[in-house]
């Protein structure tokens, strides 16, 4: 690993503005990076789904050793991203202005990149190496989700460089996600002269949050409801209140029974103040879940060991594309890059560890080699 060239990389890359639906360029010149390696690049159709002017980069190296590896990351960013000049002070790199770094995801894609190039530099035998860079990440997913099966080499592992935490971070469990929409129906009224006659919807939406079990409902599952609107003059009884929320749960049947509960309390609302409710719950991604001696996570762990790191396994309340990747056919994990306060004009990543995950990314390529 060249800690000069890594950081040439990475400089250059958060200077690349892709806020999501707008990555072409930043993808442009990982493509480059990649077939200058003898990678075979190609761009998927899931420009038609995510509305994003480039597809996700999915690049190919065929090994000289047995197995295969994916390495993953994203290239979209949040805004604000326009003019990002990165500055390094007292070994930490943050923006220099009032945008974000882009460390999220740009430190991964070029510890991904270093490591590539380290690798194939070495000469070491090495797997087949594929090379995942997606488009609108920090859209829910998008273009994991658009990525057709079949895509990646099913059973490998798949290494996603993208969580807070130091190098060596494994992502061990990340939840399933389920999104809740419900349309209050009630009764239009004059609310001054036969407020008695209407049925509220958004009194019968208030009753049924207040009955909800929210927040953290257990040490694996959570609840939220996010957004409520209704009504249209403050002297009608308002006759439709919407709300949209969502539940999380490292395990299936807890979330299910979170759904449950939750819609319980919807239509336990409707039918209390006479009026009526529709449901209906959309899933955005299942749970990765591992355990402490799975193969795959002692194999991060030696990999991390070799690359002079501490390996630190951690349960997240958020998901990634791993989440999406798992039901791709691959052994999907989020790894910790280092990146901190992201998503904001703090955000900053310590030289040591963008060295790390440098490092990390070339281990993991040679550990599957040595499997």
């Amino acid at each position: 690993m060249n800690p000069q060239r890594l950081f040439d990389l990475f400089f250059e890359l958060v200077r690349i503005e892709s806020p999501s639906r707008h990555e072409a360029a930043m993808a442009a010149r990982c493509a480059d990076e990649l077939r200058d390696l003898g990678f075979e690049v190609r761009f998927d159709e899931s420009a038609a789904q995510t509305g994003s002017d480039t597809g996700n980069l999915i690049a190919r190296l065929p090994g000289t050793a047995a197995g295969s590896v994916v390495l993953s990351a994203h290239l979209d960013t949040v805004r604000p991203c326009a003019g990002i000049e990165p500055v390094v002070e007292d070994g930490v790199v943050r923006s220099a202005g009032d945008t974000i770094l882009s460390a999220d995801d740009k430190a991964g894609v070029a510890a991904i990149l270093e490591g590539v190039r380290a690798v194939v530099e070495s000469g070491t035998p090495r797997p087949e190496i594929v090379v995942l860079l997606t488009t609108c990440e920090e859209l829910h997913l998008l273009g994991s989700g658009a990525l057709a099966a079949g895509e990646l080499p099913q059973g490998a592992p798949c290494y996603v460089f993208d969580a807070d935490g130091a190098p060596g971070t494994v992502i061990v469990g990340a939840p399933c996600h389920w999104n809740l929409e419900a349309r209050f129906a009630g009764k239009a009224a004059h609310a001054g002269v036969a407020p008695e006659t209407g049925v509220s919807a958004i009194a019968m939406a208030a009753a049924a949050v207040a009955a909800m079990p929210l927040g953290r409902i257990d040490e694996a599952t959570t609840a939220n409801i996010g957004m409520i609107q209704g009504g249209r003059e403050t002297n009608v009884v308002p006759e439709s209140c919407e709300l949209a929320g969502e539940c999380r749960s490292l395990y299936d049947e807890r979330a299910e029974a979170q759904k449950a509960a939750m819609t319980a309390a919807l239509e336990d609302a409707a039918a209390r103040f006479g009026g009526s409710v529709e449901v209906a719950w959309t899933k955005s991604y299942g749970a990765v879940l591992y355990d402490e001696d799975d193969e795959l996570v002692q194999a991060i762990s030696r990999a991390a060991r070799a690359a002079g790191l501490e390996p630190r396994l951690h349960r997240s309340g958020g998901g990634a594309d791993a989440n999406v990747l798992a039901s791709r056919g691959v052994r999907a994990v989020t790894l910790g890059i280092g990146m901190a306060a992201f998503h904001s004009p703090d955000e900053h990543i310590k030289v040591a560890d963008l060295e790390g995950a440098a490092r990390l990314a070339e281990a993991l390529i040679l550990e599957e080699a040595e499997g």
